[in-house]
Protein backbone atom coordinates (compact mmCIF):
# COMPACT_ATOMS: atom_id res chain seq x y z
CA UNK A 1 0.00 0.00 0.00
CA UNK A 2 1.29 3.42 -0.85
CA UNK A 3 -0.16 7.03 -0.37
CA UNK A 4 0.95 10.24 -1.09
CA UNK A 5 4.12 11.25 0.96
CA UNK A 6 5.18 7.52 2.49
CA UNK A 7 4.51 4.24 2.17
CA UNK A 8 4.44 0.90 3.87
CA UNK A 9 6.51 -2.26 3.37
CA UNK A 10 5.52 -5.32 5.67
CA UNK A 11 6.97 -8.62 6.53
CA UNK A 12 10.20 -7.26 4.20
CA UNK A 13 12.76 -8.88 7.13
CA UNK A 14 16.17 -7.80 5.99
CA UNK A 15 15.37 -5.82 3.01
CA UNK A 16 16.75 -1.96 2.53
CA UNK A 17 14.14 0.72 1.63
CA UNK A 18 15.96 3.80 0.75
CA UNK A 19 13.45 7.12 2.18
CA UNK A 20 13.23 9.81 -0.05
CA UNK A 21 13.12 13.89 1.04
CA UNK A 22 9.78 14.60 2.19
CA UNK A 23 8.80 11.24 2.04
CA UNK A 24 8.41 8.53 4.81
CA UNK A 25 8.31 4.57 5.33
CA UNK A 26 6.42 2.48 7.34
CA UNK A 27 7.82 -1.61 8.35
CA UNK A 28 7.29 -4.24 10.61
CA UNK A 29 10.06 -6.92 10.47
CA UNK A 30 13.77 -6.62 10.76
CA UNK A 31 13.64 -3.72 7.49
CA UNK A 32 16.30 -1.36 7.01
CA UNK A 33 15.54 2.11 6.28
CA UNK A 34 18.05 4.28 4.86
CA UNK A 35 18.38 8.41 4.08
CA UNK A 36 20.85 10.93 2.96
CA UNK A 37 20.31 13.27 4.96
CA UNK A 38 21.42 17.12 3.53
CA UNK A 39 19.79 19.85 5.07
CA UNK A 40 17.17 17.76 6.36
CA UNK A 41 15.62 16.34 9.29
CA UNK A 42 14.63 12.33 10.16
CA UNK A 43 12.37 11.57 12.45
CA UNK A 44 13.04 7.76 13.88
CA UNK A 45 9.53 6.57 15.07
CA UNK A 46 9.81 2.50 16.63
CA UNK A 47 7.98 0.31 18.87
CA UNK A 48 10.86 -2.25 19.51
CA UNK A 49 8.62 -4.33 21.28
CA UNK A 50 6.18 -4.72 17.82
CA UNK A 51 8.72 -4.64 16.22
CA UNK A 52 7.53 -1.67 13.82
CA UNK A 53 8.75 1.61 12.52
CA UNK A 54 8.64 4.36 10.60
CA UNK A 55 11.36 6.90 8.79
CA UNK A 56 10.17 10.31 7.66
CA UNK A 57 12.83 12.35 5.60
CA UNK A 58 11.84 16.20 5.82
CA UNK A 59 13.89 18.97 3.97
CA UNK A 60 14.97 21.91 5.70
CA UNK A 61 13.86 24.93 3.87
CA UNK A 62 16.32 27.69 4.40
CA UNK A 63 15.71 30.42 2.28
CA UNK A 64 18.80 32.90 1.94
CA UNK A 65 16.98 36.36 2.24
CA UNK A 66 15.44 36.02 5.74
CA UNK A 67 16.65 34.86 8.52
CA UNK A 68 15.29 31.52 10.44
CA UNK A 69 12.18 32.47 9.48
CA UNK A 70 10.07 29.70 8.75
CA UNK A 71 6.51 29.90 6.76
CA UNK A 72 3.20 28.85 8.80
CA UNK A 73 2.91 26.58 5.47
CA UNK A 74 5.87 25.03 5.61
CA UNK A 75 5.27 24.32 9.20
CA UNK A 76 1.70 22.90 8.34
CA UNK A 77 2.70 20.33 5.55
CA UNK A 78 5.39 19.41 8.18
CA UNK A 79 3.06 19.03 10.84
CA UNK A 80 0.67 17.13 8.61
CA UNK A 81 3.27 14.81 7.09
CA UNK A 82 4.28 14.18 10.91
CA UNK A 83 0.63 13.18 11.40
CA UNK A 84 0.68 10.78 8.46
CA UNK A 85 3.42 9.14 9.16
CA UNK A 86 2.52 8.28 12.80
CA UNK A 87 -1.43 7.35 11.21
CA UNK A 88 0.35 4.92 8.99
CA UNK A 89 2.26 3.04 11.74
CA UNK A 90 -0.57 2.85 13.88
CA UNK A 91 -2.43 1.46 11.13
CA UNK A 92 0.12 -1.18 10.23
CA UNK A 93 1.17 -2.09 13.54
CA UNK A 94 -2.20 -1.66 16.01
CA UNK A 95 -0.67 -3.23 19.01
CA UNK A 96 2.36 -0.68 19.02
CA UNK A 97 1.70 0.88 22.50
CA UNK A 98 5.56 2.55 23.48
CA UNK A 99 6.74 4.58 20.47
CA UNK A 100 9.11 6.07 20.88
CA UNK A 101 11.33 8.56 18.23
CA UNK A 102 14.78 9.99 17.59
CA UNK A 103 15.08 13.10 15.50
CA UNK A 104 18.35 13.43 13.05
CA UNK A 105 19.41 16.43 11.76
CA UNK A 106 22.22 17.76 9.34
CA UNK A 107 22.57 21.40 9.14
CA UNK A 108 23.51 22.97 5.68
CA UNK A 109 25.74 25.88 4.93
CA UNK A 110 23.06 28.24 4.85
CA UNK A 111 23.59 31.47 7.81
CA UNK A 112 20.61 30.63 9.17
CA UNK A 113 20.03 26.60 9.20
CA UNK A 114 20.24 26.05 12.92
CA UNK A 115 17.00 28.70 13.41
CA UNK A 116 15.23 27.27 10.77
CA UNK A 117 16.19 23.31 11.78
CA UNK A 118 15.55 24.30 15.67
CA UNK A 119 12.25 25.82 14.90
CA UNK A 120 10.90 22.55 12.64
CA UNK A 121 12.82 20.15 15.51
CA UNK A 122 11.11 22.08 18.57
CA UNK A 123 7.55 22.01 16.42
CA UNK A 124 7.80 17.92 15.81
CA UNK A 125 9.27 17.38 19.16
CA UNK A 126 5.95 18.64 20.67
CA UNK A 127 3.47 17.19 17.73
CA UNK A 128 4.96 13.55 19.04
CA UNK A 129 4.89 14.32 22.30
CA UNK A 130 1.18 15.53 22.20
CA UNK A 131 0.53 12.29 20.36
CA UNK A 132 2.30 9.98 22.93
CA UNK A 133 5.54 9.26 21.65
CA UNK A 134 8.92 9.19 23.99
CA UNK A 135 11.02 11.54 21.99
CA UNK A 136 14.65 10.81 23.07
CA UNK A 137 17.94 13.17 22.98
CA UNK A 138 18.37 14.73 19.42
CA UNK A 139 21.17 14.17 17.34
CA UNK A 140 22.33 17.30 15.29
CA UNK A 141 25.36 17.97 13.10
CA UNK A 142 26.70 20.39 10.92
CA UNK A 143 29.20 18.98 8.17
CA UNK A 144 29.16 16.52 5.63
CA UNK A 145 25.97 14.81 4.24
CA UNK A 146 24.72 12.23 6.78
CA UNK A 147 23.88 8.58 5.69
CA UNK A 148 21.01 7.58 7.99
CA UNK A 149 20.50 3.91 8.66
CA UNK A 150 17.66 2.57 10.97
CA UNK A 151 16.30 -0.83 11.86
CA UNK A 152 12.81 -0.53 13.35
CA UNK A 153 12.77 -3.77 14.97
CA UNK A 154 15.67 -2.94 17.39
CA UNK A 155 15.57 0.79 18.15
CA UNK A 156 18.78 1.42 16.34
CA UNK A 157 19.56 4.45 14.71
CA UNK A 158 23.38 4.82 12.71
CA UNK A 159 24.58 7.93 11.20
CA UNK A 160 27.80 8.71 9.48
CA UNK A 161 29.13 11.62 7.82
Amino acid sequence: MREAGGGIQLGMAGAEIQVAPDRFEVTSGGALLVAELRSAIAVCVYDADKECGALLHLRLMVRQSKPADVTDTTLATELLMVHRCLEALREAAPGARQLQARIVAHLGDAPHARGVSETVIKLVHHYLVDAGVEVLPEDVAQGPVRALRFRPSMGWVHTRA
